[in-house]
C-alpha cells in the first residue's frame, strides 16, 4: 500500500522538530524529537482525513515523491 511522505527537519525557531505531510494540505506537528514529531503527525493525519470524511471532503491520493526518487 502506498502511504503519505512525511517531511521531517529541525527548525531552530521554534527550537524542536516539524513533520508535515505535503499531500494533506496544512498537516504538520511538531515534536522535541525527530521520533516525536512523526507519531504526532501520524496522529494529525488521521484527525486530518477523518475530518475530510465526516465534511465530505476530497481526500488526496499519496502523490508527492521528493526530487530525490524521480531522478530516472
Amino acid at each position: 500500500m502506498k502511504d503519505y511522505h512525511v517531511n521531517i527537519f529541525y527548525s531552530e525557531e521554534d527550537e524542536g522538530y516539524i513533520a508535515d505531510i505535503p499531500d494533506l494540505k496544512h498537516c504538520s506537528a511538531f515534536g522535541t524529537t525527530p521520533e516525536e514529531a512523526l507519531r504526532e503527525v501520524l496522529k494529525a493525519k488521521e484527525a486530518w482525513i477523518e475530518t475530510a470524511r465526516a465534511n465530505r471532503k476530497p481526500i488526496p491520493e499519496p502523490r508527492f515523491r521528493p526530487l530525490i526518487y524521480q531522478a530516472v
